[in-house]
C-alpha cells in the first residue's frame, strides 16, 4: 500500500521515500503542479539530496514502474508454466493490476497529465518495452527477432488499451478490467495468428536472402578473388 504522509522519515531507503513522495503528491494534485522542493519536503529529504537520487520526476516515475516490475515478477504463477500462452499473459497483467490497484488515484492524474505529451508517452512506451521484455520472459513467451517484438509491443498496447479501465473500474474483483482484458487478448491472439502466418510464407525468401548474401561473402573472400579483382 502507498505510505501516507508522513511515513516517508520512516523508510529508511531515501529512493523508496522519493518515488512515495512522488505517489503521494500525485494523488492529490495536479501532475504540473508537482515541484522538486515539495516532493522534497514529502520524502524530508533535502533538494541536494533528491538531486542526487534522481534527475526529473519522470526519473522518478521510472523507478515506481520499476517497483512494479519486480511485485509482478516475484509474485508470478508457477502452476501455470504449461498453461496456453493467453492464460500466462492473462495472469500477468492481472498481477499488475493488482500491484497498481493502491496507486489508481496517482495513476490517474498521471495518465491525463500525460495523454497529451508525445514526449512523454514516447518516453513512457520505452520504459514499457523494459518492462515487458522481462515480464513476458517470465512467463515463457519469446520476446527476440521481428516476431518477439511484436509479441513485445502488442502487450504493451493491450495493457494500454485496459488501463483507463482499471482506472474506472470500482468493482473490488475488477470484474470490467478482467472482461476487456479477455476480450483484448482475444484480438490480440487474430493479429498474432495472421502475423505469424505472414512470418512463416516469409521465411523461406528470407533464408535464400541470407544464403545469397552468404554465398557472395564467401566469393569476396576466397583466396584468389582479390588477384582476379
Amino acid at each position: 500500500m502507498p505510505r501516507k504522509a508522513g511515513d516517508n522519515a520512516q523508510t529508511p531507503d531515501p529512493r523508496v521515500r522519493a518515488v512515495d513522495a512522488l505517489m503521494t503528491l500525485a494523488a492529490a494534485h495536479e501532475w504540473n503542479a508537482i515541484t522538486l522542493p515539495m516532493i522534497a519536503e514529502e520524502a524530508g529529504l533535502s533538494l541536494a539530496d533528491l538531486r542526487d537520487l534522481f534527475p526529473s520526476k519522470g526519473a522518478m516515475l521510472g523507478g515506481f514502474i520499476r517497483r512494479i516490475d519486480r511485485i509482478t515478477l516475484e509474485g508470478r504463477a508457477e502452476d501455470l508454466a504449461d498453461s496456453p500462452a493467453r492464460e500466462r499473459v492473462l495472469d500477468l497483467m492481472l498481477r499488475r493490476f493488482d500491484a497498481l490497484l493502491p496507486y489508481r488515484a496517482a495513476l490517474g492524474t498521471i495518465h491525463n497529465a500525460f495523454r497529451s505529451d508525445l514526449a512523454g508517452l514516447l518516453a513512457l512506451n520505452q520504459q514499457a518495452l523494459n518492462s515487458w521484455r522481462y515480464l513476458l520472459a517470465s512467463a515463457g513467451i519469446e520476446t527476440e527477432g521481428p516476431m518477439g517484438f511484436l509479441k513485445l509491443q502488442g502487450a504493451i498496447l493491450v495493457f494500454a488499451r485496459i488501463f483507463p479501465v482499471f482506472l474506472d473500474d470500482e468493482d473490488e474483483g475488477l470484474t470490467r478490467t478482467m472482461a476487456a482484458l479477455d476480450r483484448e487478448l482475444s484480438r490480440g491472439e487474430w493479429v498474432l495468428a495472421r502475423a505469424e502466418g505472414i512470418d512463416r510464407f516469409f521465411a523461406p525468401l528470407r533464408g535464400f536472402c541470407r544464403a545469397a548474401k552468404q554465398a557472395r561473402e564467401e566469393r569476396r573472400h576466397a583466396p584468389g578473388e582479390a588477384d582476379a579483382a
